[in-house]
């Protein structure tokens, strides 16, 4: 059964009918994260309420279940101010802030659950609760970052950032100079701002007409920029990136908050993709030289990983929340993820076969854990709890059995009440 909802009351009535019945429950708003079956299930799907609403003076918003950072960007701009959100303002919001939320300027602001004031969520009990951090406090911990397990959120208020403009954008190098501007990046991440904030993304592009010229069909090697500082600040930064291998396509320039996906240039259609992602403690040489032997020119033009990328953590992200919060990678320096396309069967088996040799090469310079809105199709209880620390999973199954003994919210990246 599917409901489209146009309220919290809808959500409230849903909840209800499911505890009654014993029918388990998923949510979906985008379709981000729809990587798994719903048998016998109830689907509340929220893609209908997309309200947001401004409050300047404070510099928050309130943003319902549906609303993707589009949205919330689109009123945010008239007003000078911005949302924390990721490379791609196609995502939901709750979602995303559900799962830490891992934004384009992270290690200048920290994560955006970090900004979350209060949340509007219905409990598998049929209840709708209004939670902060002085009211039902354990519940606010675990919505910020212990993504959909012990409630369904129909709204959040959040703060915004005083920052309409900012320098961003890729640089672009022909793939067989990988090596050389990834060398590159890794030692000037050592050397930055906290406020810069940067990737870097092996790609292997398919010749279709969504993708632009002259990036169509081509192996490339790039580095992603945000810096929220000053632009001649910004490109003396990263100048010793531009110089250190030929650059094709340069497309860092000042641009409007709400013109962030131009950083990322992410697909916004949507696409059947194998995702995974594993936390860093550092990038020795040698793990430089075991990710470039996976991924890097030697594994050929036709290697199935669409995008391979690396992202610099620490900084904002490395310090503690105001308020704790269940979020688990502010000990990592990088975030490693993958991207596949599934298409016919030979291709998804060659997907899931590079995916495994990366991950197994790179295993020993990870912390054994990943992101939860990047972890991929979740397996198995030990699968699913490497989104988390174990004293932190063992305090969601806690709380898990407080707000859902009858483990109703079992789809997706669920956790397994204690």
């Amino acid at each position: 059964m599917v409901i489209g909802a146009t309220g919290p009351d809808d959500i409230v009535t849903a909840m209800r009918w499911a505890k009654a019945t014993d029918t388990p429950i998923a949510v979906q708003a985008t379709g981000h994260g729809a990587n798994f079956p719903i048998e016998k299930g109830l689907l509340i799907n929220t893609a209908r309420m997309t309200d947001v609403q401004m409050d300047p003076a404070t510099r928050t918003a309130t943003i319902a279940a549906g609303a993707k950072w589009s949205h919330v960007m689109a009123a945010a701009a008239p007003h000078g101010l911005a949302g924390l959100c990721g490379t791609s303002t196609d995502a939901g919001v709750i979602g995303y802030t559900l799962g830490g939320g891992l934004p384009v300027l992270g290690r200048a602001y920290g994560y955006a659950a970090d900004l979350v004031r209060s949340f509007q969520v219905v409990t598998p009990d049929g209840r709708l609760r209004e939670t902060d951090p002085q009211n039902e406090p354990e519940l606010f911990w675990a919505l910020r970052g212990g993504k959909g397990n012990v409630g369904v959120v129909t709204s959040l208020v959040t703060e915004l950032l005083p920052l309409p403009r900012l320098y961003g954008g890729g640089i672009y190098c022909p793939g067989e100079h990988t090596e050389a501007l990834l060398r590159a990046w890794v030692d000037w991440t050592r050397t930055v701002p906290d406020e810069m904030c940067s990737a870097f993304t092996i790609l292997r592009l398919p010749p279709i007409p969504q993708i632009p010229e002259p990036l169509r069909g081509g192996f490339w090697a790039r580095v992603a920029i945000a810096w929220p500082g000053l632009p001649a600040e910004g490109e003396a930064l990263i100048a010793p990136l531009r110089a250190a291998a030929p650059v094709a396509v340069d497309t860092v320039e000042v641009m409007d908050h709400a013109a962030l996906d131009r950083i990322h240039m992410e697909p916004q259609d949507p696409l059947p993709a194998r995702e995974s992602c594993l936390l860093l403690r550092d990038l020795p040489p040698d793990a430089i030289r075991s990710f470039l032997d996976q991924v890097g020119p030697a594994a050929g033009v036709d290697h199935p990983l669409l995008t391979v990328e690396m992202r610099h953590m620490g900084g904002a992200m490395s310090r503690p929340s105001p308020v704790e919060d269940a979020v688990c990678a502010r000990d990592a320096q990088y975030v490693l993820d993958s991207v596949g396309i599934l298409a016919a069967p030979p291709a998804a088996e060659a997907i899931e076969q590079a995916t495994h040799q990366l991950y197994t090469a790179m295993a020993p310079y990870g912390t054994g854990r990943t992101m939860v809105n990047i972890h991929g199709t979740p397996g198995d209880e030990q699968d699913r709890a490497r989104a988390w620390t174990p004293e932190v999973y063992e305090r969601l199954r806690h709380d898990k059995a407080t707000y859902d003994p009858a483990n109703l919210l079992r789809y997706g990246h669920a956790v397994t009440p204690a």
